[in-house]
């Protein structure tokens, strides 16, 4: 019912900035939360960041104050912009929807909530 499609990753040196997108196809009217989640070799998928339908924002400790993320639903489109890029950032980055009603109210680090996918793209932070 829903896709999701995800761009922008890439190597960025440490310090630097990099800007990835989401963008929804389908069903998308019945998606009340989006996020972000991370996952690296030999560890579980983590949350990163996730926006309710109305806007309100989450972040984990690590990455509060350098990441932000944000939506544009006239164009299904989810950001997440990530600045000062440290090299524990490196990851594959999902993009992940949920159509639960009380999706905000979850935890985090708990990706149980979130029922569509994207495909994932690499983030790789050097020196």
């Amino acid at each position: 019912q829903v896709q999701l499609v995800e761009s922008g990753g890439g190597s960025v040196q440490a310090g630097g900035s990099l800007r990835l997108s989401c963008v929804a196809f389908g069903y998308t009217s019945s998606i009340y939360c989006t996020g972000w989640f991370r996952q690296t070799p030999g560890k579980e998928r983590e949350g990163v960041a996730i926006i309710s339908d109305d806007g309100r924002t989450r972040y984990a400790e690590s990455v509060k104050g350098r990441f932000t993320v944000s939506q544009d639903n006239a164009k299904n489109t989810l950001y997440l912009q990530m600045n000062s890029l440290k090299l524990e950032d490196t990851a594959m980055y999902y993009c992940a929807a949920s159509l639960w009603v009380n999706c905000y109210s979850g935890s985090l680090a708990s990706t149980q909530a979130f029922s569509y996918w994207g495909q994932g793209t690499q983030v790789t932070v050097s020196s």
